[in-house]
């Protein structure tokens, strides 16, 4: 008997071996990515390289996986690797303390990998990350907004050129068109967004942030602080996980 032993009864020992020798590069291990991780190690994927330079914050411990009040202050990423070997020691995880921006994608090899997940939550980043995927032949999932959302049965995964209801997929789309590209996979909500409450916005991380002392960004530069819940970024999450597992065991 092995850990995988229920999985592989569901998808058969071909494919639970496709997963181990797979390659998933990650962007992102906050509310979304940290859930995406979580599941892809415990589906077996057998390397990932994780890609995020944020601390845990407070105000993240509402949604996110990683965070603790004893995990305040430290990396998301070292976190996340820790947790990842501690559901299998086997699994090789690659850490880099960093955010993806046009000066620096040249670090990282794309054509390298299986598959890549974006889970970050700025237009430039996404853009950069999609168009290295696509410019090295490697599939790629793209996260929309969870913010100002409260219900995760109306997350779908669909193609961008089919998505409503989403500011930033409305955003995306029109970057996409200009860049020529047909088809892109992302998860997103067909929720309509909540328009935080104005009346508390004196008692959020733009005006007090508690962000821990050497954070390269500051929550107090933000133009917008959206609402969260502990319900959406997690079906995200999982959603863009068994999207990349089922993508990658396809013909097993």
């Amino acid at each position: 008997m092995n850990q995988y032993s229920r999985t592989t009864l569901l998808i058969g020992p071909k494919a639970i071996e496709t997963l181990h020798n797979a390659r998933v590069l990650i962007f992102g291990v906050g509310g979304v990515g940290g859930y995406a991780i979580e599941a892809l190690a415990r589906s077996g994927v057998g390397h990932m390289d994780l890609v995020d330079d944020d601390m845990v914050c407070l105000t993240n411990l509402n949604r996110q996986l990683l965070a603790l009040r004893s995990t305040i202050g430290h990396k998301k990423a070292d976190l996340a690797k820790e947790r990842v070997h501690d559901i299998d020691p086997k699994i090789e995880v690659n850490v880099f303390h960093t955010f993806l921006l046009p000066d620096n994608a040249d670090e990282f090899d794309f054509s390298k990998y299986d598959y890549v997940v974006d889970a970050v939550d700025t237009v430039t980043a996404k853009i950069e990350i999609i168009m290295r995927a696509k410019a090295a032949g490697v599939p790629v999932i793209s996260c929309m907004g969870c913010g100002n959302r409260l219900d995760p049965t109306q997350i779908h995964v669909s193609d961008i050129y089919k998505t409503t209801m989403d500011p930033l997929a409305k955003v995306m789309r029109h970057e996409m068109r200009k860049r020529r590209v047909r088809h892109l996979l992302c998860v997103w909500s067909s929720e309509k967004p909540i328009r935080p409450d104005a009346e508390n916005d004196d008692d959020n991380c733009r005006t007090h942030c508690v962000c821990p002392p050497g954070q390269t960004r500051s929550c107090s530069v933000r133009r917008d602080i959206p609402g969260s819940s502990a319900f959406v970024p997690p079906a995200a999450g999982l959603a863009i996980a068994s999207t990349v597992v089922r993508e990658l065991i396809a013909g097993c």
